[in-house]
């Protein structure tokens, strides 16, 4: 539906008219959402700010129920709201950013909540990832409430994007609630962890994907000063490790490389025994291309190469669902929402934007590959994050929300 769109405007002129948020305002609202801890699966707190904020500016906001009951017996609530347009038959536009952060990193010399500002930098757990990104889009959502559109808006304010399955954007996808949606923009900080070096503006058009290898070895148990009369599955572990570090994995022309990185050995507690379980759990970036049984090919190569002793089972890491997986995805330089990004980007900042790929995942591999949304991550930077001293750029945070605003006015206008 949105290729059709033309996103100079109905006589071919830069959107100069379109909405600008207040920027005092904006880092006002800023400092009060880092002030607000919200360390995942603890969001309770800071949904009911976001709820009350999009309430008093007479925008209907809702709850959206998230539960998981089996395996974090997790429950907690997204913020949705939507701007309705004219046209029941123009595009609608999802704004999607997380209300959660890391947990509360302890080596802090301040208050991991203090919203501190000082040479243009507000400090705070999540200041960067990504509260930043979060005032950035509510900002632009209140501005573009005054402006008549074509289309919809539709914003999504999520939990649980840092806990280990991104519990609020599953819900979203699962429960239907972004079925009507054709194209996306996700605020995290996107320069910092990129690809490659670029610098804000930036646009990244894609992310690599995630999966997460949870292996077992069996071996033989055996006492202890006789270690030849059994099979040590922690040293079998070790070796499988080190072979899947050296895996020879995928590449794409814009995504880069693909990577393996080994994070935990777990095995034996007998002393004097040796182990005859051991658990090797490997962290696994793919590209386009790559799938998840290729995945699990490659490992279950890899163990035959070795010729271990041991018996290995080649699995993933548990999740509630099946399809819970961060699948690799790429928007089309050529999508009328990077095109429109572009124009607000020139428009905004005064200068052409960088473009790059997000080396990582999160909420975006939801909805650029499951959802099937073209899907563009356009963040305010800064530095430390999920670590002591983390910041943000206050200017990128409110240029950000002028972009998002800008952009949704030339693509649903």
């Amino acid at each position: 539906m949105t290729e059709e769109l033309d996103t100079s405007g109905e006589d071919g002129r830069v959107s100069g008219d379109a909405p600008r948020v207040d920027p005092d305002e904006t880092i006002d609202l800023l400092q009060d959402l880092v002030q607000i801890p919200s360390p995942y699966f603890e969001e309770d707190e800071i949904a009911e700010f976001v709820y009350e904020w999009l309430d008093a500016r007479g925008h209907d906001p809702e709850y959206h129920h998230v539960s998981e009951p089996d395996i974090t017996e997790y429950e907690g609530d997204n913020v949705v709201a939507r701007l309705e347009g004219s046209d029941p038959d123009a595009p609608t536009l999802l704004l999607n950013a997380h209300m959660d952060t890391v947990l509360l990193v302890e080596d802090w010399e301040e208050d991991p909540t203090s919203g501190r500002i000082e040479d243009g930098k507000l400090y705070g757990q999540g200041a960067c990832d990504m509260k930043g990104g979060l005032a950035a889009v509510m900002m632009a959502f209140d501005a573009l409430a005054e402006y008549d559109l074509a289309g919809d808006v539709l914003l999504t304010a999520v939990v649980d994007e840092e806990g280990p399955y991104g519990l609020g954007t599953d819900r979203l996808i699962r429960d239907g609630i972004v079925d009507d949606c054709d194209a996306a923009i996700v605020t995290e900080p996107g320069p910092i962890l990129a690809q490659e070096d670029i610098e804000n503006p930036a646009l990244l058009l894609g992310a690599r994907g995630r999966y997460f290898y949870d292996i077992e070895v069996r071996g033989k148990a055996a006492h202890g000063s006789k270690p030849h009369t059994g099979i040590n599955a922690v040293v079998e572990a070790g070796k499988l490790a080190a072979a899947l570090d050296d895996l020879e994995v995928g590449s794409h022309p814009k995504l880069g490389d693909g990577s393996v990185c080994p994070l935990k050995i777990e095995g034996g507690s007998q002393t004097l025994s040796v182990p005859e379980r051991a658990r090797l759990m490997v962290d696994r970036h793919v590209v386009v291309g790559e799938t998840l049984e290729d995945a699990r090919a490659d490992a279950e190569r890899v163990v035959d190469e070795l010729g271990l002793e041991s018996d290995v089972d080649v699995g993933f890491r548990e999740a509630p669902e099946d399809d819970i997986l961060y699948g690799p995805y790429v928007t089309d330089e050529d999508h009328p929402l990077v095109t429109a990004l572009t124009d607000s980007t020139r428009a905004v900042s005064g200068t052409d934007p960088d473009y790059g790929y997000f080396s990582s995942v999160g909420d975006f591999n939801y909805l650029g590959d499951r959802a099937g949304l073209p899907t563009v991550i356009v963040g305010p930077d800064g530095e430390n994050i999920h670590g002591a001293g983390e910041f943000v750029y206050t200017d990128e945070v409110v240029e950000v929300a002028d972009i998002v605003a800008d952009a949704a006015v030339r693509l649903l206008d």
